[in-house]
């Protein structure tokens, strides 16, 4: 990482397990001073700053006075994971503090949407940890797609599964898995025009547990998107297949393999994550992605270049409430007309 010499301070704002592994990786960074971590749980604040050997703090207000990160991480959770993640990265922002947001933004739009106002206002680069797209992997994918090796899109498939018996709300599978997918959906084919949706509760469940999309972006190109939360773990649980009239690619398990496939052309190109010096697990996204920030806020590149940013968080929620309204009506929806019906900006 190439930081000419300058230092991040940063703080972390909820302490669960993603909020630790947070912190981990900022204190490992050599750009990155953590200056402290807050939790209203004293016990987490306290376990985790002792670990780490940072101070603890028990609100947002009094770590931002007094350890004046230049950002910090909001990994906190709630309902559907995004139902607390408003209040701190509001006073954050106004505060002007940069924020990494845990995913989803937010499971009220609503709150999305000032939250990315409030960026845009302070002119505070906000980020959210879509991590599926900083992978090896997705980056070579993404250089095909640039190079024109895929050539004019026709359609992309993506499917993501695995196992969370947790039944928060009717909507927990789709509001707070698919963030991931949607997010790399639109990262390869840009905006979602509209989508139609049907799901399932799986025998035992009394949430949505299992969905199924179809898509058509604003470039024209179909989309098909399966996800579950009832299936186990020990076998692959995330595809991304893009095909364009020059060829075709597949990304298995986010990381783990990239092949493209040129249209009459019977060799194909293979990425395969190396054994040495390639990503070691699924923690390596989070590095990826928080690495990626700090690159870019120590570099001063403005708010709306920011990879994986809170507008594209946003972005996100909003076809998935788009999707959630095709569940409960049966209609296929135009996400930017639901969006206005709505009042969302």
């Amino acid at each position: 990482m190439s930081t000419s010499g300058k230092t991040l301070r940063v703080g972390v704002i909820g302490l669960g397990p993603i909020g630790n592994k947070h912190s981990d990786i900022y204190k490992s960074l050599a750009p990155v001073e953590l200056v402290g971590v807050c939790d209203w749980n004293r016990r987490r604040a306290d376990a985790a700053a002792a670990r780490l050997g940072v101070p603890a703090y028990y609100d947002v207000g009094t770590m931002l006075r007094q350890a004046r990160p230049d950002a910090v991480s909001v990994t906190t959770g709630g309902v559907e994971y995004g139902s607390e993640h408003h209040l701190p990265t509001m006073q954050a922002l106004r505060a002007g503090v940069h924020v990494l947001g845990e995913k989803p933004i937010s499971n009220d739009i609503d709150q999305a949407e000032e939250m990315v106002a409030c960026a845009r206002e302070h002119d505070r680069c906000y980020g959210i940890n879509m991590n599926h797209r900083f992978t090896p992997a997705a980056r070579l994918a993404k250089k095909w797609m640039d190079e024109g090796r895929i050539g004019h899109l026709l359609f992309m498939n993506m499917s993501m599964w695995i196992m969370n018996p947790r039944e928060s709300s009717p909507w927990f599978q789709i509001k707070a898995l698919h963030p991931h997918t949607v997010d790399i959906m639109r990262h390869f084919c840009g905006e979602i025009e509209t989508v139609h949706c049907n799901a399932m509760k799986a025998p035992g469940r009394r949430i949505w547990s299992t969905a199924q999309f179809n898509m058509r972006f604003a470039c024209g190109a179909l989309g098909h998107l399966t996800g579950s939360y009832d299936i186990q773990r020990g076998h692959p649980m995330e595809r991304c297949e893009v095909a364009g009239v020059k060829g075709r690619f597949i990304i298995d398990d986010m990381y783990r393999e990239a092949t493209l496939y040129p249209a009459g052309d019977m060799v194909k190109q293979v990425y395969t994550n190396p054994l040495f010096g390639g990503m070691r697990s699924f923690d390596d996204t989070f590095r990826n992605r928080i690495t990626r920030f700090v690159e870019q806020v120590l570099a001063g590149d403005p708010p709306e270049a920011i990879d994986g940013s809170g507008a594209d968080g946003l972005a996100c929620q909003k076809v998935l409430a788009a999707a959630i309204e095709s569940i409960r009506t049966g209609q296929n929806i135009n996400v930017a007309e639901f969006c206005a019906r709505k009042g969302y900006r």
